[in-house]
């Protein structure tokens, strides 16, 4: 595998929707850093938008 994007991309998407998933499923769970923010649900969608991008990254080259 030439391209560490691709398998990069899939570990963070996997992650932001385990993440995304749980801050929703679960809103009362949240970190004591603010109780008025879903940290959960916040770095989940910011994870997946990365794992999008890499995965679009190296889906967007040429083989």
């Amino acid at each position: 595998m030439d391209d560490l994007r691709r398998p990069t991309g899939y570990l963070f998407t996997l992650l932001g929707i385990i993440l995304l998933a749980y801050g929703l499923i679960r809103p009362e769970v949240r970190a004591p850093l603010d109780a008025a923010i879903n940290v959960n649900l916040w770095c989940g969608g910011m994870l997946l938008i990365f794992g999008g991008c890499l995965l679009w990254l190296s889906f967007r080259t040429k083989s």
